[in-house]
């Protein structure tokens, strides 16, 4: 009789052992996965359409520095690119005559003539040529050097026909130079002339800055093409668009953790930013700005604040 419920017993071990080894174990949970993304905002202001067109350096007031006589440049006080202050001494000149006393005075003192003239800046400026030096013979008038006027220092821009109407006298404009240096200038002038091969007329724009720059320095001057006043402006880094450029969209953020693909319609755009037609946003609506390439129409995403 007690066979029974040793089997019994048996049988029900054996059953709770397959059923631990055929459970399945369970599966783990996938974690979500978040993009890292930087957020801005949708501000109202002005922007404008700006043109950039090239321009180059040049000083309209040079000084031609001459001799007043026949002699021999006995020193030479000036050098190319040297800025000289007006009335400084550029050259020392001994007259031919007093030359060839200088022979005689030796054995009779009444011969004595000294007979040298100070040749002196007649404006400040920068030495920009220099075609006589020291020992040379020059006659009365020849040319000494070339003294271009700091304060005459300006660029001619280069404006096609067809934008004259955006280089209007008295129009103000920016300077880039080639080193990034930003100036403000204002249009002063026009030349009556066209370049007859590229159809372009030259402005004269005066500089607002104190910079001793060369001659011929190229540079981009920017001209405002047209201004909106009230409108959606937003960072240049929120828009994203397709290979053709036909479609254009943000990124918005619905909460702190889930961005949306929303469509619109651009306007005005800068180097930096970009004006949205369309649809309106709200002070608080939040647009990614970096990070959002390649992201779905619904995203997860983390925000993260960049570096200072």
């Amino acid at each position: 009789m007690r066979t029974i419920p040793v089997i019994a017993n048996a049988a029900i071990l054996l059953v709770l052992l397959s059923c631990n080894t055929t459970s399945k174990p369970k599966e783990e949970a996938t974690p979500k996965v978040s993009t890292p993304v930087t957020v801005s905002t949708v501000t109202v202001g002005s922007i404008s359409r700006v043109i950039h067109l090239t321009a180059s350096s040049s000083y309209l007031k040079k000084n031609m520095v001459r001799s007043v006589s026949g002699g021999y440049i006995t020193k030479s006080s000036c050098f190319i690119g040297e800025f000289v202050n007006a009335g400084s001494s550029l050259f020392s000149i001994k007259t031919k005559e007093a030359e060839a006393l200088d022979h005689y005075a030796k054995n009779n003192p009444e011969f004595a003539f000294n007979g040298e003239m100070i040749i002196k800046a007649p404006t400040s400026g920068i030495v920009t040529e220099v075609t006589k030096q020291a020992n040379d013979y020059v006659a009365d008038g020849d040319q000494l050097c070339i003294i271009a006027e700091q304060n005459s220092l300006v660029f001619l821009l280069n404006v096609p026909f067809e934008q004259n109407r955006y280089a209007t006298i008295g129009t103000h404009c920016s300077i880039l130079l080639p080193d990034s240096t930003r100036l403000q200038g204002t249009i002063t002038s026009k030349l009556s002339a066209i370049d007859q091969v590229s159809q372009t007329q030259s402005f004269v724009v005066k500089a607002n800055t104190s910079l001793r720059l060369p001659e011929n320095l190229l540079a981009s001057v920017e001209l405002i093409e047209s201004t909106k006043e009230n409108t959606q402006i937003a960072d240049k880094k929120c828009i994203l668009t397709d290979e053709t450029m036909e479609n254009f969209w943000v990124m918005k953020l619905i909460n702190d953790s889930t961005a949306v693909k929303v469509l619109l319609k651009p306007g005005i755009v800068t180097d930096t930013q970009i004006e949205i037609i369309s649809p309106l946003f709200g002070k608080d609506d939040r647009l990614i700005n970096s990070g959002h390439y390649g992201l779905a129409d619904t995203a997860m995403v983390n925000i993260i604040h960049p570096k200072p």
